[in-house]
């Protein structure tokens, strides 16, 4: 059976299903190709991640038919506190200080699969194939063609790989990949306190690498406890009372008594950063571009980026009868994105770098850093409007317009 779109997305994650939405919204032949059961996914145990969603994001979000899904589970984050582990010297973003948006929201990951696979039945010009895997994939000078685990054949003028930083799409299209291992583990667990958060987003720079304390709904923080990939196994396996004594000495007490809720999860930590976002009738989008450390909590918000621009200039060329898969629009693609991706991945990598770590030179340099930028409003307002998504070469989802 061989079945044509114009856009094929290989991957069914959070990022590939932002892209397939928002080109169905805009008449878009599109089909999603996603190895993970639609079960798995939206079991409580697959993924105990939580999302920053930056303005610019909401903006996409909004415009593409999803926000409304999940709004009342977005945690609206109104203020950011950065130090250098317990230093009195520290950095305090308000969202007072810019207008009356937050700076961002917080969503758990299974809250946004939700909302998206809601807002993509509403829509019959997308086809949604899963459990399906793709096992192999081929381009001529007119056509892409994958080839599913059940014998289906996939045809369409473009494809997307948004299967992650171990994309076997980017693999089969020849595109050299840079990987470097952080020897870091990202544990993630959600936690319920006695005091109320007041939306303030914490980020403590420990010698092991940032603990990130997230305020979601409810009177729960989403935590990211960054942990050398030696220690982090000896961690994850304490019960829960000696688990929850460890997390104690980093926390504190500022909010009363904690718990756990839910299980634990743990994320080996490294980049990954593809040499090209193109290649012949293929275009690269979030992980499968680009995976940074999670030390500014950009990842998710980059990739939101990335499928805006991509949906943009598919659009646009489509409107004008002309060959999605060309590449003259992969070549605007990639020269819409690749400044911004760059620059966000050499930024993480270089304040992982700087922070975790107890060089005593470094941790005076870090620390009058931090309080030198809060005491210099102009500065600072942009770092916040930059967090926000709303610096650079935007596209026009993310400026909150329709394309």
């Amino acid at each position: 059976m061989t079945n044509k779109y114009d856009v094929a997305i290989c991957g069914g994650g959070l990022v590939g299903l932002t892209l397939g939405l928002a080109l169905a919204r805009y008449g878009v032949e599109t089909a999603i190709i996603d190895s993970t059961p639609l079960d798995d996914l939206l079991s409580k145990d697959f993924d105990g991640r939580a999302s920053s969603i930056a303005l610019g994001s909401k903006n996409v979000l909004s415009a593409i038919g999803v926000w409304s899904y999940l709004e009342s589970d977005a945690q609206p984050i109104l203020q950011i506190r950065v130090s250098d582990g317990n230093s009195p010297l520290f950095l305090h973003y308000d969202h007072l200080d810019l207008g009356e948006e937050p700076l961002g929201w917080m969503v758990e990951n299974r809250i946004l699969r939700i909302s998206l696979l809601k807002a993509l039945k509403n829509f019959n010009n997308v086809s949604h194939f899963a459990p399906e895997s793709v096992k192999s994939f081929n381009v001529s000078d007119d056509i892409a063609i994958m080839k599913l685990s059940n014998g289906r054949i996939i045809e369409s003028s473009l494809a997307v790989a948004a299967d992650g930083r171990n994309s076997f799409l980017r693999s089969e299209s020849g595109i050299k990949n840079i990987e470097l291992s952080y020897n870091q583990v990202g544990i993630v667990c959600t936690v319920k306190h006695q005091f109320p958060h007041q939306g303030i987003a914490h980020e403590k720079f420990l010698p092991s690498g940032p603990f990130a304390i997230l305020p979601l709904t409810s009177n729960r923080s989403s935590l990211v406890w960054t942990e050398n990939s030696v220690l982090a196994p000896k961690i994850l396996s304490l019960d829960k009372e000696d688990f929850l004594r460890e997390l104690l000495h980093r926390f504190g007490d500022f909010l009363g008594e904690i718990e756990l809720e839910g299980p634990r999860w743990s994320y080996p930590l490294s980049l990954s950063y593809a040499k090209e976002y193109i290649a012949q009738r293929i275009a690269l989008i979030g992980d499968s571009a680009h995976s940074i450390h999670p030390i500014a909590g950009q990842g998710f918000n980059l990739g939101i980026r990335d499928c805006a621009a991509l949906a943009e200039v598919i659009v646009e060329t489509r409107r004008l009868g002309l060959d999605v898969g060309s590449e003259n629009l992969l070549t605007q693609y990639q020269r819409f994105r690749r400044f911004d991706s760059a620059m966000l991945t050499a930024v993480t990598h270089g304040l992982n770098l700087l922070f975790s770590n107890q060089n005593s030179s470094l941790q005076i340099i870090r620390r009058f850093g931090l309080a030198g930028i809060n005491q210099s409003p102009p500065i600072k307002r942009f770092f916040m409007r930059h967090a926000m998504g709303l610096i650079g070469d935007l596209p026009r989802l993310v400026r909150g317009e329709q394309i």
